[in-house]
């Protein structure tokens, strides 16, 4: 990366001038923050004593037995407090809020689960709070909705657009510009203008670091190959940054949808739909036509619903130092079924589609083989979306019970 934030020919901060300052303020806190050792131990500490680092590696010896193939590892980001990889970044910029002493934060969502950390982060520091989400994902997360509220945020729902994540994040970026004096906008992934690819990346990669560590003591070799769920990357560049500079296959898999000769997907790296372009702040691969208007996008997973991709995951894409797949909405809804019921584990959507290409993979490698799967989320916030696709009746009868109550 050079100092202006682009890595190759991604990134940059294409801003517009009333938030210049704001945004040098922000890189002097980071670089700050970077260079003095007792803020990244005070962040360890942190995420030690108030989330669940580190978190474990849990071996998944029946999926390993099923596929007859690699020897299968998973990292457990779903136990970090809160339930996913987002409180790694949140809380690393809540104390950085707090270093630069401001009182507001807001933030987009689109699974909610970023929503539903920053509004954690935001109670622990005594910060107001408020969160963007996409109408759309308001009512296919209201779970998480439900406990944003609960720990004291507003939620605003957003009506323009699409009505999804991308629409979510430009009514922060409008709220920034009302209020920089006095608000921090915790972007959630590691995407938008200059530091915050950097930042977010750099909070994450407490997960990759915590696995190289972890694979090592359990098997005493690096694994053949990582995966992780892409959306925005900041799980995928968190765990595989820990392995760029090793002999390590780093696979990042992105949301195939209805697939990829339909139109009706998220897929930005591995897709003929996708080209370079400028938006919301920065340069990457986009889904959008030949007059740069934005595409729209679809995805099982609210958090890989978006039309741009991180930067950083974009340079390496042309390096071609992460291969990049896409797993269609049926392969994930079906890896999720077979992890419930061979390991008990209960992946986000999200995190299944990193499950679905490694399941694809798992019995090509032979038994010498290790891969590590990152569960960046656990799965009971896409209980509604989860039961629908399994058809499931009790589940149907109950939720048509609760409606008929409720209109009593």
């Amino acid at each position: 990366m050079n100092d202006r934030g682009y890595y190759g020919g991604f990134g940059g901060a294409f801003i517009p001038e009333i938030l210049t300052a704001t945004f040098e303020e922000l890189v002097d806190a980071f670089d700050g923050a970077r260079s003095d050792p007792s803020f990244w131990t005070s962040y360890v500490d942190l995420m030690s004593t108030y989330s669940c680092r580190p978190t474990p590696l849990t071996f998944a010896e029946n999926l390993t037995s099923h596929f007859g193939g690699a020897r299968i590892y998973v990292k457990r980001e779903d136990l970090n407090h809160t339930g996913a990889h987002k409180a790694n970044n949140v809380m690393g910029q809540g104390l950085l809020v707090r270093r630069m002493g401001k009182t507001r934060v807001i933030a987009e969502t689109g699974a909610g689960q970023h929503g539903v950390a920053t509004a954690t982060m935001a109670a622990k520091f005594g910060f107001d709070c408020t969160i963007y989400m996409g109408e759309v994902d308001v009512e296919r997360q209201r779970p998480n909705v439900f406990w944003m509220k609960r720990l004291g945020a507003e939620v605003v729902p957003v009506r323009e657009g699409t009505r999804i994540l991308k629409d979510a994040i430009n009514e922060a970026f409008r709220d920034w510009v009302t209020h920089m004096d006095s608000t921090h906008y915790v972007l959630g992934t590691a995407c938008g203008p200059h530091p915050f690819p950097r930042m977010v990346s750099y909070f994450q990669s407490i997960i990759g670091q915590e696995a190289r560590r972890q694979i090592l003591e359990r098997e005493g070799r690096l694994p053949a190959r990582v995966y992780a769920c892409v959306g925005g990357g900041s799980n995928a560049l968190g765990i595989f940054s820990a392995f760029l500079d090793d002999p390590v296959e780093l696979v990042g898999v992105e949301a195939g949808g209805r697939g990829l000769d339909s139109g009706q997907h998220a897929s930005r790296l591995c897709s003929p739909d996708a080209s370079i372009g400028v938006a919301q702040g920065y340069r990457t691969y986009f889904l959008q036509d030949d007059d740069g208007q934005m595409r729209e996008t679809h995805s099982v997973a609210a958090g890989l619903d978006y039309v741009g991709v991180s930067p950083i995951l974009s340079a390496h894409r042309e390096t071609g130092r992460i291969r990049f797949e896409a797993a269609t909405d049926r392969e994930v809804i079906d890896a999720v079924a077979l992890a419930i019921r061979k390991e008990g584990l209960i992946p986000a959507l999200e995190s299944a589609h990193a499950f679905a290409q490694a399941f694809k993979e798992a019995p090509l490698l032979t038994r010498d083989d290790v891969m590590v799967i990152n569960q960046s989320g656990r799965g009971d916030k896409d209980i509604f979306t989860v039961a629908d696709a399994f058809e499931d009746p009790e589940w149907r009868q109950f939720i048509i019970a609760k409606g008929e109550r409720y209109r009593a």
